[in-house]
């Protein structure tokens, strides 16, 4: 018997991604074909692909020989990456006038903005022709899908996850290593651009130093972009104890995580972040700016870690100093905490509902 065939029609494939659709395949016994975009330069992951995944690139098609690839698949059920693309929009209005589920994933949460408010109003008209479901990260994404038209009942949270198996082993070094000695070094994963916040976390750790608040703390950045040599080459950016590691593949990043002891993401707009589900599940103290949406599930405050105003230098520097004043002991209960609530949801669980969402009408 030919086994069901899921599409997803996506925009950048990342790591974690391609992480719950290996569950999916191990697990449900399905195919996976996959369109995507091409690779973002500052995001330039070397990807491993499951047996039964098939990638196909966005490119090769135009709109209408795309509508006919998907659709020659038969698929159980389609997921796409929002509105962005026009043609994904396309194949799922096909599917679903086959009857296909078709799901509009996505991370965009509700701010209540004159633009969203028109959005309201102009999707409306189309949206229910075109999906049937959404899938969304959070809760400020569901309040925004279910502004859009989506019945509550027609809407899941939890589209992001990390991936789970490559990060929680790390948090086993809390009983460790870490907890005879706690790695004095702060961490930052982000593309250098201007909403992740490098320059005043840089700024911000290194007069830290100069009032000589930080002790024998350093800072580490992985990631590259727009931005990056700006940031590295600025005077804080100097700093003898800031280090720039660009970007780090996935396969490597839990032996820089190792030698790291707690995550830092200063963004001033991150609708969710899953570098957050990862860090948490390795058992990293988080100090997260509130304008991170993953923080809604990976970070209870003053338990795991601390939230600071986005963009305000001096609300940052409170919460460093908190870090840097907590003992070893206070450290390694943050990062516990944080390992509980990162191992509360996994590609597997990721997977369940893609299999669920294949039976719905």
């Amino acid at each position: 018997m030919k086994r069901p065939a899921v599409l997803f029609l996506y925009t950048e494939l990342a790591p974690y991604f391609l992480a719950g659709v290996e569950r999916l395949v191990r697990d449900h016994d399905v195919d996976v074909h996959i369109v995507r975009w091409p690779v973002n330069k500052e995001a330039p992951f070397q990807l491993d692909l499951a047996e039964r995944v098939h990638v196909h690139e966005r490119g090769a098609y135009n709109d209408r020989e795309l509508v006919r690839l998907c659709a020659g698949l038969r698929p159980a059920a389609a997921f796409a990456s929002g509105w962005v693309d026009k043609g994904y929009l396309k194949v799922c209005r096909e599917l679903h006038g086959q009857g296909v589920p078709t799901v509009m994933c996505s991370d965009t949460a509700w701010r209540g903005d004159l633009r969203q408010f028109a959005a309201i109003v102009s999707v409306q008209l189309w949206l229910r022709r075109t999906f049937t479901h959404a899938w969304v990260t959070g809760a400020a994404q569901a309040r925004y899908a279910h502004y859009l038209g989506f019945h509550r009942d027609r809407i899941r949270t939890g589209f992001y996850t990390a991936d789970v198996d490559r990060f929680a082993p790390l948090a086993d070094l809390l009983d460790g290593p870490k907890r005879e000695s706690f790695p004095k070094r702060l961490l930052c994963v982000a593309r250098y651009i201007p909403t992740k916040g490098h320059q005043l976390l840089c700024d911000t750790f290194a007069a830290l130093c100069k009032a000589g608040v930080a002790k024998d703390w350093e800072l580490w950045i992985a990631g590259t972009g727009e931005l990056h040599e700006a940031v590295m080459n600025s005077p804080s950016g100097r700093h003898e104890r800031i280090r720039h590691l660009g970007f780090v593949q996935a396969p490597d990043m839990p032996d820089v995580m190792a030698q790291c002891g707690v995550f830092v993401l200063p963004s001033t707009f991150e609708p969710w972040g899953v570098v957050v589900h990862e860090h948490a599940a390795a058992g990293f103290p988080l100090v997260l700016s509130d304008a991170v949406g993953a923080g809604e599930r990976f970070l209870l405050d003053t338990v795991n870690g601390y939230r600071f105003e986005a963009g305000n230098g001096a609300s940052l520097a409170a919460m460093l100093r908190r870090i840097v004043e907590s003992s070893d002991q206070e450290l390694v209960a943050m990062g516990r905490e944080s390992a509980r609530l990162g191992g509360q949801w996994t590609p597997g669980d990721w997977a369940n509902v893609v299999s669920d969402l294949m039976k719905k009408p």
